[in-house]
């Protein structure tokens, strides 16, 4: 048997050696040389293409040399038998024409990405490359529907088609339809046939026309699929579950698509994903938190998700992390002492989150970490010295928390990689230590918005590397003799708020500065020529008391500032605009308002074409503006609100298709508001307090993008314009004082103004009874009708309006009783109804509920009657206490953009506040017919202000209670 097997074996091996000669390549007996009806389809190739890096011809495609093999040109691969397989020409800027390609039958793999092609795929014979595995076309300028040919390439493996418009635009060609489509054929016919793919790149394909079922189709077809990334494709959601069935996926992008909704457990059983990037998808809900403990995770970006909530979990030992990215998400929760596990961890960027508590030490474990970005969020507790020696370090970001205390010195600063260094706006106090003055490499430094001690400038000046340094709010001392100071080059200066007396001389030595902050100081004078570097793009010198030379010298190469982009001069006591400014043709962004300019608008500023922000707000500009700002075609935000600006408002604001921002509040303008037909990007208007009359302009139902709309205190006369209903953005309404006239009726009975949440038309002639079953009610936060002739009943549908603050419909005629039924308004804050026909007792209170928020009270001149009940003071639950922190905000009622007013009765002499402060509390009863005892739990309503309980029947004595309302400023019991 053991001879049978000797013999045998070697009979074997001959016989498999012979199967695998007979199946090993031929390349070694054959050689690798260009066939010729494969050399002439490239030879046509280079005939038709050339360089275009502009999109404009720069010269002939010469890349091969026609006298050698074409097998050994650059981007050409061929099989041992002479066929052209392979052909790579990307990012070599090319255009033309490709069409001799597909005559080459063999090829394989074709990547043609980053060029100028600006044409349709439509012309091309992609169906005649049926061995093609690899195609690869991205970010090369296609446009328009993509072929159904390429679906026909049943052998693909790997397909990418994406980023077709952004490589236009970085190339600086204006290209706006450059994206490639998906409509016919849908997506789901495109990849039916598609099945062998294991890699498909369709980021910024237009797939916006299909269905949610987009994903199920994907983990239906494409069963073999690695890497999906289908980024900014405007897929809709929420994904389906059905995406974990990809049992080989690796790779998942799905950016900027509007997602909204991850289903439980997602992709959490998907062991051999890698990478997930689902930036700015609009996500909402929890993040599933297994996906950041499966097993061969290494990179996590959900950035972006500013509803997305969710807690970083206890990480095991060897976690396979190396990039965790949830800036800009609701995540929050305390750091884990066990993110020290993530010891392959390069980049953990948690910037604008909720996170809160200390930072974990355990962070000193992570070795490998090069950038750590722990900003904008509730850290607190202490920095502890070993951040600064992680060996890998290069960027370290922990601004924008509540971290306190000394910062201790570290060792090996001389041997610390770190480059950006960023602690500003904490809580940090003692000196700076000197190590972080040893760092070597560092680049960026802000430290500003602390309590460190005093400063003096030389101390940064060993920092050779020091390109941007930020020390606002920090007492900076200047050495008289700062002349001498070496100082290294920056490019980026911040020192506002710093208490600086003058202009730092030394800035005269900084030749490659390129933005500068000097605001808020007490710097005063004129601002010296030698500021002005050619290199400067931003210059803020807000809020100092300077001015400027009336002419400069033509002779100072200093003023020659050509980088200009961004100046700042708010609040700085000029009284003209600077000569300078007239030749500043590249200036982008100009404020000065709270000035003292004075005289009309020059006309050289319709000679900045690029301007994009102008602001020159609180001043005593006058006469007319100019009509050349049709010139600024740039323009996006034109501020002149408070000044002494007349004449009719120019047609063509109306006209300039990139202004999104007009403010003209609070002039003398006069005439009709003008026609935006063309102002599709408007989101402000503001033209209030001025004397326009006439009909509100039609063609605002055309800008689509408008937030805000500001008309009142005029003298416009026209109905409710219910014809603005479907503007989709529109949030802020205001009609007030003006002759608006007619009933209030949306006779389609159905919710529109989808998006309003302050409506304010108070003070017209609006008559009938109010119906706002109009209104989206869950939307509606502040609601003014006063001052018109509205009759009738109290709109029950008040009551499902869940996040209204303020309900002000004072004088009108409204006869009904009081609205007990509004207690289940959680945020309800200023509630007036003076001066209507209110009538009956108060007595139907719940006081468990009571009105939780309810700060302002005005039923005054009502005919209200009856006892002043217990159970209705019990009910004021916010008038009866108010925390200590509450007290110290500072905080008014309203957004950004709108903030309420209200008018209260304050000692016989009614006071308008422009402004709410949520700490005023007023209760106003007055000239009603409440009769009775006042009663001693009077004094529960201890953070009351404000009382007026005049003009009424009540009777008695004056209770001692009141000497237990500490917070009580005014108190009217007159007239009883």
């Amino acid at each position: 048997m053991n001879t049978l097997h000797f013999l045998i074996s070697p009979f074997l091996f001959s016989c498999f050696l012979s199967l695998v000669l007979s199946f090993s390549s031929p390349q070694t007996h054959l050689p690798k040389q260009c066939l010729d009806d494969q050399r002439a389809p490239l030879l046509q190739l280079q005939h038709h293409l050339y360089y275009a890096p502009h999109f404009t011809f720069s010269s002939k495609f010469d890349l091969w040399d026609v006298n050698t093999d074409c097998c050994s040109w650059e981007g050409v691969t061929c099989d041992a038998y002479g066929h052209v397989v392979g052909i790579d020409l990307s990012y070599k800027n090319l255009s033309g024409s490709f069409h001799s390609i597909f005559d080459l039958h063999r090829l394989q793999r074709l990547n043609l990405a980053g060029n100028n092609f600006s044409t349709t795929l439509f012309s091309y014979g992609f169906d005649k490359l049926q061995n093609l595995t690899h195609l690869n076309l991205s970010s090369s300028c296609f446009h328009g529907q993509i072929p159904m040919k390429i679906s026909h390439l049943t052998r693909l493996v790997s397909l990418d088609l994406s980023s077709q418009g952004d490589y236009c635009w970085r190339n600086g060609y204006d290209y706006n339809s450059a994206t490639l489509k998906l409509e016919k054929p849908n997506f789901k016919t495109f990849i039916k046939n598609l099945k062998f793919l294991t890699e498909l790149y369709l980021d910024s394909v237009d797939i916006s026309t299909q269905s949610a079922k987009w994903c199920e189709t994907t983990s239906l077809v494409l069963s073999n699929l690695r890497v999906l990334s289908l980024s900014n494709c405007g897929l809709k959601g929420p994904l389906c579950s059905s995406l974990s069935r990809l049992s080989f996926l690796s790779k998942l992008i799905l950016d900027w698509n509007p997602i909204s909704y991850l289903p439980p457990n997602f992709l959490v059983n998907s062991s051999r994903l890698v990478s997930l990037s689902l930036m700015g998808c609009s996500l909402n809900g929890h993040f599933p938190t297994g996906i950041l403990l499966l097993p061969k995770i290494q990179s996590i970006d959900i950035s972006f998700n500013h509803q997305l909530m969710g807690q970083l979990p206890e990480f095991p030992a060897n976690n396979a992390l190396l990039s965790l990215s949830l800036h800009d998400t609701n995540f929050s929760g305390k750091l884990p002492e066990s993110i020290g596990n993530l010891k392959f961890l390069t980049n953990l960027d948690l910037y604008d989150c909720n996170f809160f508590g200390p930072i974990p030490s355990s962070i000193a474990n992570l070795s490998h970490l090069v950038n750590l970005d722990l900003s904008s969020n509730k850290l607190s507790g202490s920095i502890h010295s070993s951040l600064f020696t992680l060996p890998s370090l290069k960027i370290l970001y922990l601004g924008d928390n509540q971290l306190v205390g000394k910062i201790d010195e570290f060792p090996n600063a001389s041997s610390s990689l770190i480059q950006e260094l960023s602690m500003g706006n904490n809580y940090l106090t003692g000196p700076i230590p000197k190590s972080i003055l040893q760092l070597p490499w560092l680049e960026q430094l802000n430290i500003g918005g602390n309590s460190f001690s005093f400063m003096k400038l030389d101390m940064f000046v060993q920092l050779n590397n020091l390109r941007t340094l930020g020390l606002n709010n920090i007492s900076l001392l200047i050495e008289s003799d700062n002349r001498s100071l070496t100082f290294p080059q920056l490019e980026t200066l911040r020192l506002r708020s710093c208490n600086l007396t003058e202009f730092p001389e030394f800035i005269k030595r900084q030749d490659k500065l390129v933005g500068l902050d000097l605001s808020n100081n007490h710097i005063h004078g004129f601002v010296p020529n030698w500021l002005w570097k050619s290199s400067l793009s931003w210059v803020d010198l807000s809020f100092n008391v300077i001015d400027f030379p009336k002419q400069l010298p033509l002779n100072d190469a200093n003023i020659s500032i050509p980088m200009l982009k961004e100046l700042g001069l708010d609040s700085c006591n000029i009284s003209a605009f600077p000569e300078f400014l007239k030749s500043q043709k590249n200036l982008v962004k100009f404020e000065a308002s709270y000035n003292n300019l004075s005289g009309p608008i020059p006309n050289w500023l319709c000679n900045m074409s690029q301007l994009s922000i102008f602001g020159a707000s609180n001043n005593n500009l006058s006469g007319s503006i100019p009509n050349c700002l049709d010139n600024m075609s740039q323009l996006g935000s034109f501020d002149v609100t408070y000044n002494n600006l007349s004449g009719p408002i120019p047609n063509c604001l109306g006209n300039m298709s990139a202004l999104s921002w007009l403010g003209l509040q609070g002039n003398n303008f006069s005439g009709v508001i003008p026609k935006f037909s063309k102002a599709t990007q408007l989101q402000f208007l503001e033209v209030s307090e001025n004397r326009l009359e006439g009909k509100l302009p039609r063609s605002l139902a055309k800008c689509t993008q408008l937030m805000v709309l500001d008309v009142g205190s005029n003298m416009i006369n026209d109905t409710f314009p219910f014809w603005l209903e479907k503007l989709p953005a529109l949030q802020v309404l205001i009609l007030r004082e003006n002759r608006f006239y007619g009933q209030i009726k949306h006779f389609k009975h159905k919710s529109v103004f989808p998006t309003l949440d302050v409506l304010d038309i108070a003070s017209n002639q609006f008559s009938g009874e109010l119906s706002i079953d109009f209104l989206q009610p869950t939307r509606l936060r502040s609601l003014k009708i006063g001052g018109n002739k509205l009759e009738g009943k109290l709109s029950r549908s008040l009551a499902n309006c869940t996040a209204l603050e303020v309900l002000d419909l004072g004088n009108n005629m409204v006869h009904d009783t009081f609205p007990f039924w509004l207690e289940k308004l959680p945020s309800l804050k200023v509630l007036v109804f003076r001066a209507n026909r209110f009538y009956g007792t108060i007595s139907k209170i719940d006081t468990k509920r009571g009105f939780p928020k309810l700060r302002i009270l005005d039923i005054a001149s009502n005919n209200f009657s009856g006892d002043l009940s217990i159970e209705f003071l019990q009910s004021l639950k916010a008038m009866a206490k108010m925390t200590n922190d509450e007290k110290a905000k500072l905080d008014y009622i309203g957004e950004t953009y709108y903030q309420d007013s209200v008018t209260i009765d304050n000692k016989g002499i009614e006071m308008f506040y422009p402004k709410v402060l949520t700490i005023l509390t007023c209760l106003d009863l007055s000239n009603n017919s409440f009769h009775g005892r006042i009663p001693e739990e009077i004094q529960m309503l201890r953070s009351l202000r404000v009382m007026n309980l005049s003009d009424n029947g009540f009777s008695g004595e004056i209770p001692f209670a009141f000497e237990n309302l500490k917070d009580l400023e005014s108190l009217d019991l007159s007239r009883n």
